[in-house]
């Protein structure tokens, strides 16, 4: 991952941060699920939001507060657990690549609107408020998980763009089904789009927010029922089989020049505004001198939270498959299935997958991030092309890829003492972001499928 190394923790070290993530994610899933009844829809908070919480209260706490040093190895160690996550999603596109290829025009064209809705209206937005360099992160995509490993390769876990990721991910993660599910039901209502355009809007690349909306759209037009289910899966899986290219190639660039262009516009009205404003001698201005003492504070929590660890991947790729396959084990447990070596052997290949990334990252000099080669190399291994593919799909079956976010968020919920400074920077600002960007995605993405089916159909 890409990151600055100031010291180089050893595995001893690591281990009471360890112990700490596991308890956090064990008591996470133990809590299960809860569903709360919203008006027409229900709020579903995860395992994953009760390991971001409790992680975030101990960080925070001031009874005995986790050593900084400890935020920054759970920093680096949530990096290499998405990595393992992403390898555990890739394992499921192989099988439907067949899909893909089968896919009309119009189901590829629909995933511009996704790239595009975000990008053009909550990235303004976000700017309009000041969220900093925190927009790049939270609207270059609706940003499920592998959003995290996209702008970690490429700003690092210590940045801005990543802290702003994290926001959007919590917010869509607890509000994301309920409001798309609202907002689907209205558009649906309308009756002046196809159901199978709404069906295409519906897949978002968030499982969850797709079986929301398409609950929606469905009661809407339920003669269509099976036609809708059906497209918005395989819309679905072309939005999270294109994510990772689309976004590390072209979204993230794309929104990174986008939020420059705007940011550098706007910095320079009020340049021109001072020329003809006369400009008041150092020190005159006491609020001036506060101003300048809250940016250095500010500048110095910045430096604090951005300093960065290494932890060595043979050691922190195991700590992670263990924390996994544990929570992996509850799930089961709790869903009947009891300990499963399927599991185990399913770890142990995501891992193999993760290695071989970071050895073909290095041979392309990471020209090719590792988390393109991790889904790539996952895709493939699953695909139908594959030798491996009944045993990858097996091994796939085996994994509760919902369990090992459990781990991502509870590392990053540990992480998150030094940056809450940062964090309510963002504060509320995420609301209306999200909104926007969850509100734009699935309507350019209808958009573009209304006019794709009258021309290709």
């Amino acid at each position: 991952m890409s990151s600055t190394t100031t010291s180089r923790p050893t595995r001893t070290k690591t281990l009471p941060l360890a112990a700490l993530a596991l308890a956090v994610a064990v008591v996470a899933q133990l809590i299960g699920p809860l569903k709360i009844p919203v008006g027409i829809g229900t709020l579903l908070i995860l395992p994953m939001v009760w390991g971001l919480l409790m992680g975030l209260v101990i960080s925070v706490q001031k009874i005995k507060p986790l050593p900084v040093k400890y935020q920054r190895m759970a920093t680096a160690l949530s990096g290499i657990a998405v990595l393992v996550l992403c390898a555990r999603l890739s394992m499921d596109i192989g099988p439907s690549l067949t899909a893909l290829l089968k896919a009309g025009p119009a189901l590829l064209l629909q995933e511009v609107g996704h790239l595009l809705g975000t990008i053009v209206l909550a990235l303004p937005l976000a700017v309009l408020l000041r969220m900093g360099r925190a927009t790049v992160g939270a609207t270059f995509s609706l940003d499920r998980e592998p959003a995290f490993a996209m702008v970690s390769e490429r700003f690092g876990p210590n940045s801005d763009e990543y802290r702003g990721v994290l926001a959007m991910y919590v917010f869509g993660t607890i509000f994301g089904a309920v409001y798309i599910s609202i907002a689907a039901s209205l558009v649906a209502n309308w009756k002046i789009f196809d159901p199978l355009a709404l069906a295409m809007g519906s897949g978002v690349g968030s499982g969850s927010m797709m079986a929301a909306s398409v609950a929606s759209v469905t009661a809407a037009y339920p003669a269509d029922k099976s036609a809708i289910v059906g497209m918005a899966a395989v819309s679905n899986l072309i939005t999270s089989m294109l994510g990772v290219y689309v976004g590390m190639y072209i979204a993230l660039p794309l929104a990174d020049r986008f939020y420059r262009l705007l940011t550098r516009s706007a910095a320079v009205a009020p340049a021109a505004v001072a020329v003809s404003t006369p400009v008041p001698l150092a020190g005159s201005n006491p609020a001036q001198s506060s101003d300048d003492a809250g940016n250095a504070a500010f500048r110095a929590q910045v430096a604090e939270a951005s300093a960065a660890v290494s932890v060595p991947l043979r050691t922190s790729l195991p700590i992670v498959g263990i924390l996994g396959l544990t929570t992996a084990t509850i799930a089961d447990i709790a869903s009947g299935k009891g300990f499963s070596w399927n599991t185990v052997i399913g770890y142990v290949v995501m891992m193999l997958i993760v290695l071989a990334a970071f050895g073909l990252a290095k041979l392309s000099r990471n020209k090719v991030q590792a988390v393109v080669w991790v889904t790539t190399l996952g895709a493939y291994l699953s695909s139908p092309w594959s030798p491996l593919a009944a045993f990858m799909h097996s091994t796939a079956d085996a994994v509760d890829f919902v369990s090992i976010t459990t781990i991502v968020l509870s590392f990053a919920g540990l992480s998150l003492g030094k940056d809450i400074g940062l964090l309510r920077k963002i504060g509320w600002k995420i609301i209306p972001v999200g909104l926007v960007a969850i509100t734009a995605s699935f309507l350019f993405a209808t958009v573009i499928a209304e006019f794709s089916l009258g021309l290709w159909h």
